[in-house]
């Protein structure tokens, strides 16, 4: 309807989080005015905006997408048109390895303790409360299709039923936590997730994991899949993609992102970190190839 209503040089900006930017333009008269400018929750809060081009959408209409973000304030990085484009895509394996170590029997609010203590804002439990379980059941499903093996290791199945139980997170007042009118929440497990948690666990004993052990299997699986960002031309180059973990996450700002964390550990040494975690645990953890190259070559990501 838009196409008869709008001026011809009018810009459509979808806000879209995972869904191709090409296939909202392919309904539309002037696919080149079609962009994606993804922003992130809370809006005032979070400063990193996601510019989306798809295939034909013209230099103009990016320029100005740019542009308009700039003068918001926003920090802004220009992103390929692709399934969660760069700073979801990497939250896809992330949000997975969650469910992993919930099923290897690390209680919830350990988990979140050890990621904040590793240096993010908020951890993975409180983080999927605050997104919405049916939001996180949904993005876990279609990330699914596109990443393959990197997308395995946790089921979604403790977030199905939590789906179907309504516990949905801060926006229905309980999720894994619960949440009271007028409080902050966050502090009190849902008194039903134990239940939901067991069924996940099928009588497995837990693994004894260090806090430090449990942060590394979530943070290499972001870093990794923001290596395969760069591999595949989804981010422009390593400095953009350290700018949308920082700003768009939370990811440690003293570590400066993704890619000065491996530079700072050493690709050699971090690919190896993946390799054990690899015959540990399966091959969502494999190296991405370029990360193997670097390490092979023991080059890093920034020059400087």
């Amino acid at each position: 309807h838009a196409n008869h209503t709008i001026r011809p040089d009018c810009i459509i900006a979808t806000n879209t989080s995972s869904l191709e930017v090409a296939g909202i333009a392919a309904a539309a008269e002037r696919p080149e005015r079609v962009i994606g400018m993804h922003y992130f929750s809370p809006v005032d809060k979070m400063p990193l905006l996601e510019i989306i081009p798809h295939a034909t959408t013209s230099k103009d209409t990016c320029a100005r997408a740019v542009d308009v973000g700039l003068r918001q304030g926003k920090t802004v990085i220009v992103t390929k048109d692709v399934p969660g484009f760069y700073v979801n895509r990497c939250l896809g394996p992330y949000m997975v390895e969650t469910m992993a170590l919930l099923a290897d029997g690390v209680e919830p609010q350990d988990l979140d303790k050890a990621l904040k203590g590793f240096g993010m804002p908020v951890g993975p439990i409180a983080l999927s409360d605050e997104v919405g379980a049916d939001v996180a059941f949904h993005v876990q499903e279609y990330l699914s299709k596109f990443l393959g093996d990197r997308m395995k290791g946790g089921s979604a199945v403790a977030l199905k039923e939590m789906l179907d139980k309504n516990f949905l997170g801060r926006k229905t007042g309980a999720g894994f936590y619960t949440y009271a009118k007028g409080e902050k929440g966050g502090k009190n497990l849902n008194p039903e997730i134990p239940a939901i948690l067991a069924k996940l666990r099928g009588g497995k004993p837990a693994l004894q994991l260090s806090p430090e052990d449990i942060a590394l299997r979530m943070m290499t699986r972001f870093a990794n899949e923001a290596v395969f960002c760069l591999q595949d031309e989804i981010i422009t180059d390593a400095t953009a993609g350290d700018i949308g973990a920082v700003f768009g996450v939370g990811f440690p700002p003293f570590l400066g992102g993704p890619f000065r964390w491996i530079d700072a550990m050493g690709p050699a040494k971090f690919a190896d970190q993946m390799r054990r975690f690899q015959d540990s645990y399966g091959e969502q953890f494999a190296p991405a190839p370029l990360l193997a190259d670097h390490a092979k070559a023991n080059k890093k990501f920034h020059t400087k």
